[in-house]
């Protein structure tokens, strides 16, 4: 069982995986030590994973085929599976079509 820690009370030494990034590294594969858990009124408590910061490893550089892979990524959200052009924003995943094919419906009644 890992060790958990209460919100802002965590040893140095530990990270979380945002705090790991911002500081230019990654968690390398290495397995979860402890967590955080900041406590919530209503609901349970959000929970935050720690990693050694000494054994984190720099984060690896983008290489210009990863750039590329990554633009076309994006550009193929772009693109509305109904009306098959490119609506200059990302397509929302809740209507799963660019806004004008998703109203259309809705003025035609």
């Amino acid at each position: 069982m890992i060790p958990v820690y209460r919100w802002r009370l965590a040893p140095e030494g530990l990270a979380t995986f945002r705090q790991l990034r911002s500081m230019g590294l990654r968690p390398a594969g290495q397995s979860v030590v402890a967590q955080l858990e900041r406590p919530r009124r209503r609901r349970g408590p959000l929970v935050a994973f720690l990693y050694r910061i000494d054994l984190a490893r720099p984060v690896r550089p983008m290489t210009p085929a990863r750039w590329a892979a990554l633009a076309k990524a994006n550009a193929a959200r772009r693109v509305c599976p109904v009306c098959g052009r490119d609506a200059g924003y990302r397509i929302p995943t809740s209507l799963g079509m660019c806004v004008p094919c998703a109203d259309a419906p809705q003025l035609a009644a």
